[in-house]
């Protein structure tokens, strides 16, 4: 359910931004979402077509780029995809890691008309 307020701020976000540029419509809304935030792409886009209703952002094509989680090994400095239920470095068997991708939500870029 948290994908309704993530998806009530972005089209918050969108509007504001395609109103300061001077826009009619919004076409196209670029979304970069890590994995590791839970969120379902398939509800962004439900809420987002029932929150645009009847405002420019009706119909935008909502885009999105999964990024899948990553981590640096504190022990060894070695960068690796994280796998689900395994989170030791397979280089040295680290267990001191520190998340560097996977945990990204945001708006990356809005078409506008």
């Amino acid at each position: 359910m948290h994908e309704l307020a993530i998806t009530q701020n972005i089209f918050d976000l969108t509007l504001e931004q395609a109103r300061q540029a001077g826009a009619r419509r919004v076409g196209k809304i670029n979304l970069v979402i890590g994995e590791m935030t839970g969120v379902v792409s398939d509800c962004v886009r439900f809420y987002f077509g029932f929150i645009s209703r009847g405002t420019m952002a009706e119909g935008a094509t909502l885009s999105f780029v999964m990024v899948p989680p990553k981590a640096k090994c504190r022990d060894c400095n070695k960068l690796f995809k994280l796998k689900e239920f395994d989170w030791t470095c397979p280089h040295c068997g680290g267990s001191r890691l520190q998340i560097v991708a996977g945990e990204e939500l945001f708006v990356e870029s809005i078409e506008v008309e």
